[in-house]
């Protein structure tokens, strides 16, 4: 039987990264995708002024990290990631957690778990 494959995906503060990376990389996580991204949650945005005018941004910037995981548990990845990244405050982010049904390495054809090992 093949062990499961997951998907996890962290919404974040783009200052916490480089802290993140190097947590994840201490608990085996070897591969991610990183991409920018705008939202809001609780928060709703924030105001900033332009020229003396109060103007409200409905999205705030932040960054999506991806990993999909087999051998490395995944509520060690959940726990690393909110040890480093909660402050506490309203923007913390999210941890999102997703089945994967297959991984293919299209340089080798390999698939499932082989194709996650670097």
């Amino acid at each position: 039987m093949s062990k499961k494959i997951t998907k996890i995906d962290i919404i974040m503060r783009p200052s916490q990264f480089e802290e993140l990376k190097e947590a994840l990389n201490k608990i085996g996580i070897a591969g991610m995708t990183v991409s920018n991204v705008l939202g809001c949650g609780a928060q709703k945005g924030h105001k900033e002024y332009y020229r003396g005018v109060e103007v409200e941004i409905n999205l705030i910037h932040k960054l999506k990290v991806e990993i999909v995981v087999c051998e490395v548990p995944v509520d060690l990845v959940v726990e690393t990631a909110k040890k480093v990244l909660k402050t506490g405050e309203l923007g913390d982010g999210k941890i999102f957690i997703y089945d994967v049904e297959n991984v293919v390495r299209i340089r080798t054809g390999e698939e499932g778990r082989d194709a996650l090992q670097y």
